[in-house]
């Protein structure tokens, strides 16, 4: 392998020095990049020689090094030499070189000391007092600033002085400062640097003049010359304005995309002064080459300050994108086309776009159901989300928001609500049944809709309690899947419209560690809860500063706003699996969240509590009892069989008969109208139905579920619902379960079995007698899980 040649060597050196000087000024974010690939702590401002003991072991730290000494060392003589004469020609007087060559004298002095490695303020002053003996003081200053100045401002420095102490009236030194310190301030990336800078430029130069009046004019205008020429740059902008206007009209009759490599900030990272039409430039490049349009904002965002250009160019694809949709399969691709966009969206992107996207990835969502009925069902989430949409558009304050998005929500909704028309259509005319039972999550009033049942002498009470004149605690308790979190999910649309349900998910609320962050996913709930209702309610936000500072207390001034602010109204604060809080109370060693509760019932007499969980009281830790004070409890069981035979028959209007009667009594009696497995058991009868239907074993017009069907399908419906019934073994007590394994075996419950008896009833586990268990299908888990044993 041949060496390479001595000249060669010399002019790859020389240029990866102007390439070094070139980012330095115009690139310092890929500089910074740079860096840190040649060591992770190395910054631009830095001085690579306090890394010296690593040059033998790092030969590009060592390598880059030399070259920042030779520019810092090189540069400012280069510019005195080209500024000297101009200066001379301009103002028709002699440029002092007297007093600019020992300046420069002695920040050569200073940058070979600074080479040998030496740190501290300390040693820097000793040589600085030594030179001076055989130095101007001017030489020695800057001996000592070369010393101890980092490289990106050492050229500001070195330059400035040179120049301006080469001048010779005071009024010319403060216009020479300004020019010659704004080149050196073209290095900064920081605004706030860079002022700090000329301020004390234009000191420097002021207490050099000797009148009052000339110490006006010379601070005035070092300071506007640096502020004018090296904060906002304006002898790199006026071209670079140029540049781009030149590249917009050659735009107009080719194609955009062949322009985007070449826009100014791919080579000025630090462009201060807007430049126009690079965002639309952007935006109608995207349509022919997105892939060409996504690199620029990227570089835009992470390698320059234009980042505000590059969110409205997101922004005016965005709305171009969700313009053009035409057909349910363009609003579906609508979450592939632009996935690029951050989840959530930046603040700059608006709020209405993010709205939009939502509800792409919900018709994504409904689009990917397994049949015509749950496509039809699952659109209505959307179909709601653009109506409440365009209801609120016109209230946001920004009309042309309004006029773009509105139509483009109007041309979604015509859509959505076309698509839904078809799909009923072709649910109605499939053979297989719908699948319309949910065994699972709680039930939404927005896609259950009607499959809710029952429970009305609860929401009866809660209503009347809550409108009392003086309304308890409220605790709706029970077992686990028995329906709590539905029936407060469907109370707003069961109870008198002044009552305002908000409610709270403290299993979410309870990951927070801290008492600002439970105050703060409170106040969040709150204000999303509110907007979920039937008639949505606008809360205002709590004051953020109070919150950091004080958390609970604001939260007390906040609830008392809101109170203030919608008069007539009796809210009712839902705090589902309320039991969570006892792991806040643990995880903080502090009671403040429930000492917030207490005294919200005694000084906020529109507030009401609902605390919703499977604990009774009894069974809460002792200081509960400090705070559930005059409580009113409410037991949520099963269903009444009239509520569980609708729930069967008829889940959703219009449903059709596929139960025998015989087929009614055995859910029934399996189930014992626990709601969550009347569902899982109809769920598995319907999947059975319908896979005979496809098999040709069972005529679709005629199918119906019998009693042998029912039996069937119970292995299944145990493998599915493992997790409910093992949740319920596993939370009893090893006593309970004893109890449980001698009742299932046969044995005779005796006398001193009657507290567990007592207490497995109250749990809707065995019969008050004690003698069976009440859910036939929990009884069949336990006797499988006592095989397994």
């Amino acid at each position: 392998m041949s060496k390479e040649h001595p000249t060669a060597k010399l002019w790859t050196y020389i240029a990866e020095c102007v390439r070094l000087l070139y980012w330095t000024y115009f690139k310092p974010y890929t500089l910074e990049r740079w860096l840190r690939d040649i060591h992770p702590e190395l910054k631009p401002r830095d001085n690579p020689f306090t890394k010296q003991a690593e040059f033998h072991t790092n030969p590009r730290l060592r390598r880059y090094a030399g070259q920042i000494w030779w520019l810092t060392a090189i540069v400012p003589i280069l510019v005195v030499l080209v500024v000297a004469p101009i200066y001379t020609l301009a103002s028709s007087e002699t440029f002092d070189w007297v007093l600019s060559c020992p300046f420069l004298l002695g920040w050569l002095i200073g940058l070979i000391f600074a080479r040998g490695n030496y740190k501290t303020r300390l040693v820097t002053v000793f040589f600085a007092f030594l030179t001076s003996s055989f130095l101007s003081g001017v030489a020695a200053s800057s001996m000592a600033y070369g010393m101890a100045c980092g490289v990106v401002s050492s050229v500001a420095f070195a330059v400035a002085f040179a120049v301006a102490l080469g001048v010779a009236s005071s009024v010319a030194v403060g216009v020479a400062f300004g020019v010659a310190l704004s080149v050196g301030l073209g290095v900064e990336s920081s605004v706030v640097i860079a002022l700090g800078m000329a301020f004390g430029v234009a000191s420097i130069v002021a207490f050099g003049v000797a009148s009052i009046a000339a110490l006006g004019v010379a601070f005035g205008m070092a300071f506007g010359m640096t502020f004018i020429l090296g904060v906002l740059r304006v002898y790199f902008w006026l071209p670079e304005l140029l540049w781009i206007l030149t590249l917009f009209f050659f735009s107009r009759i080719g194609k955009q995309l062949n322009y985007l490599r070449y826009l100014p900030p791919r080579f000025d990272e630090i462009i201060i002064l807007p430049l126009p039409f690079m965002g639309q430039m952007i935006v109608e490049s995207y349509r022919d080459n997105p892939t060409a349009a996504r690199e620029t904002i990227d570089y835009l965002i992470s390698s320059t300050n234009q980042q505000k250009v590059a969110a409205q160019a997101i922004s005016e694809i965005g709305r171009d994108i969700l313009s053009r949709c035409q057909h349910l399969s363009d609003i579906v691709e609508i979450t592939n086309q632009i996935t690029w966009i951050p989840s959530p969206a930046p603040k700059e992107y608006g709020t209405v776009l993010p709205q939009f996207l939502d509800i792409s990835q919900s018709v994504r969502a409904a689009n990917e159901a397994t049949t015509p009925y749950r496509k039809y069902e699952l659109l209505n989430i959307p179909i709601k989300a653009l109506q409440e949409l365009k209801t609120r558009l016109p209230f946001g304050g920004y009309a042309d928001v309004a006029i773009i998005f509105g139509s483009t929500a109007e041309r979604w909704l015509t859509i959505l609500e076309t698509a839904q028309r078809t799909l009923a259509q072709q649910a109605q005319q499939s053979k297989e049944i719908p699948q319309v039972y949910i065994a699972g999550n709680s039930l939404d009033p927005d896609t259950a809709k009607y499959r809710f049942k029952g429970r009305i002498d609860i929401f009866r009470e809660i209503e009347n309690l809550t409108l009392s004149q003086q309304p308890p605690v409220l605790l709706l308790y029970g077992g686990r899947r028995t329906g709590k979190t539905s029936a407060l999910k469907y109370l707003p649309h069961k109870i008198v419209p002044n009552i305002i349900p908000l409610l709270i998910d403290l299993q979410g609320a309870a990951s927070a560690t801290t008492l600002q962050g439970l105050a703060e996913n409170l106040a969040k709930q709150i204000i999303e809860a509110a907007r979920r209702l039937p008639r949505s309610l606008d809360l205002p936000y709590p004051n953020a500063d109070k919150l950091a500072k004080d958390p609970f207390p604001a939260l007390q001034t906040w609830l008392g706003e809101i109170e203030r602010r919608n008069p007539g109204k009796q809210f009712l604060l839902c705090l589902d699996e309320f039991e969570r809080l006892s792991e806040v109370v643990e995880a903080t060693n502090s009671r403040v969240p429930l000492n917030f509760l207490r005294n919200l019932l005694q000084h906020q007499q529109k507030w009401t509590l609902l605390f919703s969980g499977s604990h009774q009281l009894s069974e809460l830790p002792a200081y509960w009892n400090d705070y559930l004070i005059n409580t009113r409890a409410l037991r949520m069981t099963y269903l009444e069989e009239s509520e569980a035979r609708e729930l069967i028959l008829q889940p959703v209007e219009e449903f059709p008969k596929i139960y025998e009667s015989s087929a009614v009594d055995a859910i029934i009696q399996l189930t014992r109208c626990q709601p969550f497995l009347v569902q899982l058991v109809c769920y598995e009868l319907v999947e059975l139905l319908n896979r005979d239907i496809r098999g040709n074993r069972r005529a679709a017009n005629s199918a119906k579920a019998t009693a042998q069907d029912v039996e069937n399908v119970i292995p299944t419906v145990l493998e599915r619902g493992d997790q409910y019934f093992r949740e319920l073994w596993t939370s009893l007590e090893e006593n309970d379960r004893n109890f449980l394994r001698r009742l299932i075996s046969g044995a005779t419950p005796t006398p001193q079995d009657k507290g567990v008896i007592k207490k497995l009833s109250r749990k809707d586990i065995v019969a008050p007698e004690g003698d069976a268990l009440q859910v036939p299908l929990v009884q069949r888990f336990i006797e499988q899980l006592l095989e397994e044993e």
